[in-house]
């Protein structure tokens, strides 16, 4: 018996060393083996870049560098790149426009080079969408984060909803939450005409309810009440993407890990209740609130009818789910800082705000503005390029390399990641000529092509096959709120103003953007 009981305490023994230089094996490849060998790969093609040294990469150099920098304001100026990233900034100085750093054990390639952008953009089945924390899924995980045939199927369902003549419906949306927001604002300005406010919180919330409003219909209370959960949801995500992802800490009840699952779970919970009613709704016959969210469930609906014979087509309700939370991206954040920055700049550059509002009094007069008159704004359309060119709402884009892939001359082992920093490239004197970081509209009179010489170098929602679905949408809304601020409101900078743009998830003014208001006519 005692000799049966040593026999499988030695197999248990060597299972367990077995496990562990297994484990061992594993661990030195992926933190240590791996890199290095992308690493030489990377460098006998000629590109330079840090040396690989630690599994943290330039991660801590990164958020140190940038957290120094946000400490105080800048002057007062459109010259953002140093400021905004200053790592990649000092970076690129040193290594130069093809250049690799490291995000934990993964080389990641800058390109800069449009004909190579291009080709990134248009081969999305071979640089795929980076996923290198499963976590990240809590927050939202809808089309934008997804590949193949899988993407293919949602793009075609989620279509009909983004379609100008549906967005069209959207209007009375805008218009309202635009008014409310406005109604506040001249019952704070002062009986002397002007008041100095800080627009940047009630940009937020208009946008906010906006979009509650135009994806949830009737239902817009409570879907505000979900955005605002989202927003929660954000401030957890920035802690988890400024460390290193260790495979299997997601399991971990980590107080930021607890809290992303309590409101994915809310969220999940609240945002299906709602889809299953309209579900209810539509099946019964009953009339469509021609919101996003029915637009989206009749589409699907449709799509599962007329394939009914064959499996998995349409979109379960956890892909509905997803979606609705990625309406809040599209639709409130892209927009929020798209205007607060199109305020601060006409603020600073009067010349500009009259113009605008010029035209904006030549197209509507008193009355309210409409779709067709919004399509003939030119001015305020090369503003808001302008404005999208110098401060974009995401500052880069990355992609991963799933499998060896050529670009350009360049051949890209699997596990890499390429970058494509959009603030970078939409201020490169290279691209853009010496006035790359100036103010300048005038650049887009003849359209954006004339601007690019139709190169890919104006990114603000991306480019391509997989370009940001809600950019009308965004557009539309900001020309919509911009139209009807300058009706009523002179604006310009105030003196307590500190210049300090900063990129969480998206690049926001951190102190706040003061501006002193005056009162013009009414609407």
């Amino acid at each position: 018996m005692e000799a049966h009981l040593v026999i499988i305490r030695d197999l248990l023994c060597f299972l367990v060393v077995g496990l562990l230089m297994i484990w061992g094996w594993w661990v030195l490849k992926w933190t240590w083996l791996t890199p290095k060998r992308l690493e030489r790969c990377l460098r006998q093609q000629g590109l330079r870049g840090t040396p690989y040294s630690s599994l943290s990469g330039d991660i801590k150099q990164m958020f140190a560098m940038r957290t120094q920098t946000k400490a105080k304001p800048m002057p007062l100026g459109d010259d953002i790149v140093p400021y905004v990233t200053p790592f990649l900034h000092q970076f690129l100085q040193k290594y130069g426009k093809d250049s690799f750093m490291w995000v934990g054990p993964w080389p990641r390639v800058t390109i800069m080079d449009p004909e190579k952008i291009k080709e990134i953009f248009t081969k999305f089945t071979d640089f795929q969408k980076v996923h290198t924390n499963p976590l990240v899924n809590l927050l939202a995980s809808g089309l934008a984060n997804l590949e193949g045939d899988h993407w293919s199927k949602h793009r075609k369902i989620i279509n009909p909803a983004f379609h100008q003549d549906r967005l069209k419906n959207m209007l009375p949306a805008f218009y309202q939450s635009c008014s409310d927001m406005i109604s506040k604002w001249e019952n704070m300005v002062s009986t002397e005409g002007c008041s100095e406010i800080d627009v940047w919180p009630y940009l937020v919330n208009m946008t906010r309810d906006a979009i509650s409003r135009a994806a949830f219909g009737s239902s817009f209370k409570e879907g505000r009440r979900i955005f605002e959960l989202l927003d929660d949801q954000i401030n957890n995500f920035i802690k988890v993407i400024q460390s290193v992802y260790i495979p299997g800490w997601r399991f971990l009840p980590t107080k930021t890990n607890r809290e992303l699952k309590l409101k994915y779970n809310d969220i999940k919970e609240s945002l299906m209740e709602m889809i299953k009613r309209r579900e209810k709704a539509i099946r019964a016959g009953k009339k469509s609130n021609d919101d996003l969210l029915d637009i989206l469930v009749e589409s699907n609906i449709r799509e599962i009818e007329a394939h009914a014979d064959r499996k998995n087509m349409g979109m379960s309700i956890q892909d509905v789910i997803e979606e609705c939370k990625l309406f809040y991206f599209a639709g409130q954040e892209t927009t929020s800082v798209l205007l607060v920055w199109t305020m601060i700049l006409l603020a600073r550059y009067p010349d500009w705000q009259t113009k605008a509002r010029e035209e904006v009094l030549l197209v509507f007069g008193d009355n309210k503005p409409d779709a067709d008159g919004l399509n003939r704004l030119k001015v305020v359309t090369m503003i808001l390029y302008e404005v999208l060119r110098l401060y974009p709402a995401a500052v880069e884009l990355g992609r991963s390399v799933p499998k060896e892939v050529k670009l350009g001359r360049l051949l890209l082992p699997a596990g890499t990641e390429v970058l494509v920093p959009v603030l970078q490239i939409h201020h490169d004197k290279e691209l853009w000529g010496n006035d790359a970081n100036e103010f300048k509209p005038e650049r887009f009179a003849e359209g954006v092509s004339k601007a690019t010489k139709s190169q890919v170098t104006f990114l603000p929602f991306g480019w391509g096959p997989r370009i940001c679905i809600g950019q009308n949408f965004a557009t539309m809304e900001a020309k919509m709120t911009i139209a009807m601020i300058l009706k009523r409101f002179w604006f310009e900078l105030s003196p307590s103003y500190a210049h300090s743009p900063y990129s969480f998830v998206t690049l926001r003014p951190q102190h706040g953007a003061q501006i002193i208001l005056r009162k013009l006519g009414s609407d």
